[in-house]
């Protein structure tokens, strides 16, 4: 489907993989390929599993584009909450299969997803944006103190702390951690037994217990739009 998005079909299931260098960038073109890849999977009516490369789902957002300009900053941000947002709304389910270090937006997609299932090893979860100068946005701090236990939100968010997979396990970013060799194995699995759900009741319920957070984040979009972070 696109070089940065790989999508494959097969048995009720849209499996997307994302390929854009050693640390997967989230840059406006994959921004744009992961709208794309969900409109396909929209169609497909199907249930999504993204992941990444070997040892990496993401590492964050671009930063040859984060520093190019603070309006550049602004509108990458934007659209990547907008895919958030986007993300928690979608009317099948999503699944992200983490196959190691998700950092800032890439913790971000996690936090975006229906069910996470992270590897076991010595990989870094979390959100480092006080940690690498960067006042957190409306957005993650919204999405986070949604997603994340109460004592975690603190420490992530404010403390910019990276955790383990087993520690992000007990933090909120994942719901089950497996060996490397298992994940995407297991991710179909999943997706198999979310297959058998009524997606009508799925898709109203999803609405329904997210809509505060829904309108929250589409606040919070305006916000960062107007002040920035």
């Amino acid at each position: 489907m696109s070089e940065l998005i790989s999508y494959e079909f097969a048995d009720g299931i849209a499996t997307l993989t994302l390929n854009n260098g050693k640390v997967n960038a989230i840059s406006p073109a994959m921004v744009a390929a992961f709208n794309a890849a969900l409109d396909r999977a929209e169609q497909d009516r199907a249930v999504v599993i993204f992941t990444g490369q070997p040892g990496i789902l993401s590492g964050g957002y671009d930063l040859k584009v984060m520093t190019s300009s603070p309006q550049n900053a602004l509108d990458l941000v934007a659209s990547g909450s907008t895919l958030a947002r986007r993300m928690l709304a979608h009317p099948y389910p999503i699944i992200a299969a983490c196959p190691g270090h998700a950092v800032a937006k890439g913790a971000f997609l996690l936090l975006s997803s229906d069910y996470r299932i992270g590897v076991k090893g010595p990989f870094n979860i979390g959100l480092n944006e006080v940690q690498i100068g960067m006042t957190m946005h409306h957005v993650g701090i919204e999405l986070s103190r949604d997603r994340l236990s109460k004592a975690a939100f603190q420490r992530s968010v404010i403390n910019g702390e990276m955790f383990d997979p087993q520690g992000a396990l007990d933090a909120g970013f994942l719901d089950r951690v497996v060996e490397p060799e298992a994940l995407m194995a297991t991710a179909r699995e999943v997706a198999g037994q979310l297959l058998k759900i009524n997606m009508k009741a799925h898709r109203q319920t999803k609405l329904k217990v997210r809509k505060d957070l829904l309108e929250t984040l589409d606040k919070a979009i305006e916000l960062d739009k107007q002040y920035g972070f």
